[in-house]
C-alpha cells in the first residue's frame, strides 16, 4: 500500500494517532560535563572554516572560465558544481540552526546566500529543517524524506543530478513569488512570515531573471552556470549521502539508531559532508556543531551501532532493501546496537528484513 507523505494526508493523522509526533526521542546515557564541552561552538575558526568553500568556489569558477569553450574546463567546473551544490548543503543547514558560528548574523547571511544557491526559500525551509529534527521520517509529518515508500525506482534513480528536487523547488518559489503558499508548506510556516516569504521568493526570482537575460545578452552560459547550474551537476554528493544515511532504515520510530545510518568516509568526504557523516550522532545530538562530531562519536559511540567502513560497504548493505520496499512498504533493514548499548527503543514494531 501505497504511503501518503503530506502533511495533510490520511497517514499524517495516523502518525498522530499513534503518538509519535513531538515525541521524546531516546537519547543513550551521555557524561554531562563532556557534552557540556561538546556543545560550545569554535568561533573563530569555525567562521574561517565556513569561509574556506567560498573561497574554493570562487578559484575554482575562476580557473574554469579561461580554458571555455575547451573541454580541458569541465573537470574544473565539476570540482567547483560539488562545492557548491554538495559541500554548501550541510553549511546551509548548520547556518539555519546556528550552530556553524558564534557570531549570529554570520549564520544568518551564510544561511541565506546559501538558500539561494541550492534553491530553498529561507523561511519554509527553516521550519522545515526544524521538522525534520523533531520528527524525523515519521509518515506524513517530515517534509524532506528522501526515499518515500513504495519505492519508486524510476523517481530515485532520476534525482542524482537534484532533478526532481529543482523541480519541485522551482514550483514552489514560482508559487510564492505569484503570492501562493503551497499546502504543504502553510501546514508548518507560520502565518505571519507569508508576506516576507513572498517578499524573498520574489527577490530570487528576479535574481534568475537578470541571470538569463545576462547569458542572453552576451551570448554566454557563463553567468549560468555561475549561478544555476552549477547545483545540478554538482549534488550528485550530497543525494548519494542522503541516500545512505536513511535508506533502508525503519519509519516512524522514536529511537533514531533505527532509522540513520553513519558511515567512515575519506577527509574529502569529510569536507563536503562537514562531518555530517556522522548521522544517527548529529540526529540524537542535534545542537553539537559539526567541528564536535568526530569527539562526539567518540564519547558514545558504544550507545550505537557500529558504523559501516567505506561508503561502498553501506550502499552493500542498503539497496537490497529499497528494492524490497518497492512492493513491501513495512520491510526494512535492523542493525545490531553493541552490547555496551541500551536497547533500541522500537515504538511502532514493523516486519524486519
Amino acid at each position: 500500500m501505497a504511503l501518503d507523505y503530506s502533511r495533510r494526508g490520511p497517514d499524517a493523522d495516523r502518525t498522530m494517532t499513534n503518538d509519535l509526533v513531538m515525541e521524546d526521542w531516546h537519547r543513550p546515557p551521555t557524561n554531562q560535563k563532556k557534552m557540556t564541552a561538546l556543545l560550545r561552538c569554535a568561533g573563530q575558526p569555525a567562521t574561517r572554516k565556513l569561509i574556506v568553500p567560498f573561497g574554493r568556489m570562487i578559484q575554482f569558477a575562476g580557473l574554469a572560465i579561461f580554458p571555455i569553450p575547451s573541454l580541458w574546463s569541465a573537470h574544473i567546473w565539476l570540482a567547483h558544481g560539488v562545492v557548491r551544490g554538495s559541500a554548501m548543503n550541510p553549511r546551509w543547514h548548520e547556518c539555519g540552526r546556528g550552530t556553524a558560528s558564534r557570531t549570529r548574523w554570520v549564520n544568518k547571511v551564510v544561511f541565506r546566500i546559501l538558500g539561494l544557491r541550492m534553491i530553498r526559500d529561507p523561511c519554509c525551509w527553516k521550519f522545515g529543517r526544524a521538522l525534520r529534527h523533531s520528527d524525523t521520517i515519521k509518515t506524513g509529518q517530515d517534509p524532506e524524506a528522501a526515499i518515500m515508500r513504495p519505492v519508486v525506482t524510476l523517481k530515485v534513480a532520476a534525482n542524482p543530478l537534484g532533478n526532481i528536487d529543482v523541480i519541485e523547488g522551482g514550483r514552489c518559489i514560482f508559487a510564492q513569488g505569484a503570492g501562493r503558499i503551497v499546502p504543504d508548506e502553510a501546514e508548518h510556516v507560520e502565518w505571519d512570515l507569508w508576506a516576507k516569504t513572498i517578499r524573498a521568493a520574489r527577490v530570487w526570482l528576479a535574481i534568475r531573471a537578470v541571470t538569463v537575460a545576462a547569458a542572453q545578452i552576451f551570448l554566454s552560459r557563463i553567468p549560468a552556470l555561475l549561478i544555476g547550474l552549477a547545483r545540478s551537476h554538482g549534488i550528485w554528493h550530497m543525494v548519494i549521502c542522503g541516500w545512505l544515511q536513511h535508506g533502508g532504515r525503519a519509519d516512524s520510530f522514536l529511537d533514531r539508531r533505527l532509522n540513520r545510518r553513519s558511515v567512515f568516509v575519506s577527509p574529502v568526504g569529510r569536507f563536503a559532508s562537514w562531518n555530517m557523516n556522522c548521522d544517527e550522532e548529529h540526529q540524537v545530538f542535534p545542537l553539537v556543531p559539526y567541528c564536535k562530531m568526530p569527539d562526539l562519536y567518540e564519547a558514545c559511540q558504544h550507545s550505537f551501532p557500529a558504523r559501516n567502513c567505506t561508503m561502498a560497504s553501506g550502499f552493500a548493505e542498503m539497496l537490497p532493501v529499497p528494492w524490497c520496499q518497492r512492493t513491501d512498504s513495512d520491510c526494512h533493514l535492523r542493525r545490531p546496537v553493541r552490547e555496551t548499548a541500551n536497547t533500541c527503543h522500537d515504538g511502532l514494531r514493523a516486519h524486519v528484513a
